[in-house]
């Protein structure tokens, strides 16, 4: 039993860095949410599931956000902003070669599908309402670059619930330490 503790402390305390240094990392002028309406017009021929928001172990911390949108319709489309309810604000952001970057859009072909989760595209939400609990639901609005959105449900869990689909490989997690002056 001790282990399984010490288990899930180590997979705790690696997670936050993960998102420590993704905090933490260059990126460009934040992009803000944009709010949508309560209930907007599906973009024609974009599906999207799968999602899920994952709390921080560390209140203030952001959350990240997972879920897989496909295009089946006849050109490509641009997807512009996020906006996760009880949210202040989020951004998407890419992993890619141990770091991590803010994107201002994704690009979606006509028959792809992109999946946001852990060592690739990914949405960061901050500033979240203390009302978000683990086994709620919220809301996901894609907004793209044509004024068209999309809206999903996100399966709200607590850090470690899946423990499996947490796979941080792709993070720097090397510790950076500063001279004292």
């Amino acid at each position: 039993m001790k282990s399984l503790r010490n288990l899930a402390f180590f997979l705790g305390a690696v997670s936050f860095a993960a998102l420590a240094a993704c905090q933490g990392s260059k990126t460009p002028t934040p992009q803000e949410s944009v709010g949508g309406a309560s209930s907007p017009e599906a973009k024609p021929g974009i599906a999207a599931h799968g999602g899920r928001l994952v709390l921080p172990v560390v209140a203030g911390h952001p959350a990240a956000v997972y879920f897989s949108v496909r295009n089946d319709g006849p050109g490509a489309v641009t997807l512009a902003s996020i906006h996760v309810a009880g949210a202040g604000k989020a951004e998407m952001h890419k992993t890619q070669g141990g770091s991590m970057n803010a994107v201002k859009s994704v690009e979606l072909a006509p028959g792809v599908t992109i999946d946001f989760a852990p060592g690739g595209y990914h949405v960061m939400a901050f500033d979240l309402a203390r009302s978000l609990k683990p086994g709620d639901t919220t809301e996901l609005t894609m907004t793209f670059s044509d004024g068209d959105k999309l809206s999903m449900p996100l399966r709200i869990e607590a850090l470690g619930d899946d423990i499996g689909s947490h796979d941080m490989s792709d993070h720097d997690m090397s510790t950076r330490s500063e001279k004292p002056r």
